[in-house]
């Protein structure tokens, strides 16, 4: 089963100045958010295999839609994340589906690597609902610097037969990071978490 999309909405958010403070080069992320149709709305389904699915095909084109928003190479993106909403008729389960099984794979293909797990966050909601996109250093869970969010809105999504589903990819780590801990300098990058 292929996703049924109703639209595509792409977001990039730069920070040249925080706290007064001018952040050179400015921290960059992307966010690419696609509201696709509910197969499951309204009834209960014990085989969530078509989801799976949909997440799959979608971690690909989202995280190319993300990392092109920003304009660089796929392996020159720093952290990941993705979230979903499901409309009032849907169910969390339905979000997991399409977020856990399989979307990281064509996720990390696109960023060239991603040693770490991918942040997620799933909710149910209406239109306008915001998406808090958790994200974390795609190579090493443990870099301080890189733990950040990302939200999101789309003032018509999701509708109530709809899920919202979204992937966001940085360049950098939050603006003026000084809370120490493992840099990106130290990243090993063998166990996902260092």
């Amino acid at each position: 089963m292929s996703a049924v999309i109703r639209k595509i909405v792409t977001v990039v958010e730069e920070t040249y100045l925080e706290m007064g403070q001018t952040v050179a080069p400015p921290t960059r992320r992307a966010a690419a958010i696609a509201v696709i149709e509910n197969p499951f709305a309204g009834r209960y389904v014990e085989d969530l295999s078509p989801l799976i699915a949909i997440g799959e095909e979608l971690g690909e084109l989202l995280a190319q839609r993300a990392v092109a928003a920003l304009g660089i190479d796929g392996a020159k993106a720093q952290s990941y994340g993705k979230a979903a909403a499901v409309g009032e008729n849907g169910e969390l389960e339905h979000a997991a589906a399409i977020l856990h099984p399989k979307m990281g794979a064509p996720v990390r293909k696109v960023l060239g690597k991603g040693a770490a797990l991918i942040p997620s966050s799933k909710k149910r909601s209406g239109p306008g609902t915001t998406l808090d996109i958790p994200l974390g250093h795609k190579d090493a869970a443990f870099v301080r610097s890189h733990f950040d969010g990302m939200e999101v809105q789309i003032n018509d999504a999701p509708r109530a037969n709809e899920i919202m589903v979204a992937v966001a990819v940085t360049d950098s780590g939050r603006p003026l990071p000084r809370v120490g801990g493992l840099t990106v300098a130290e990243i090993k990058g063998e166990d996902g978490l260092r």
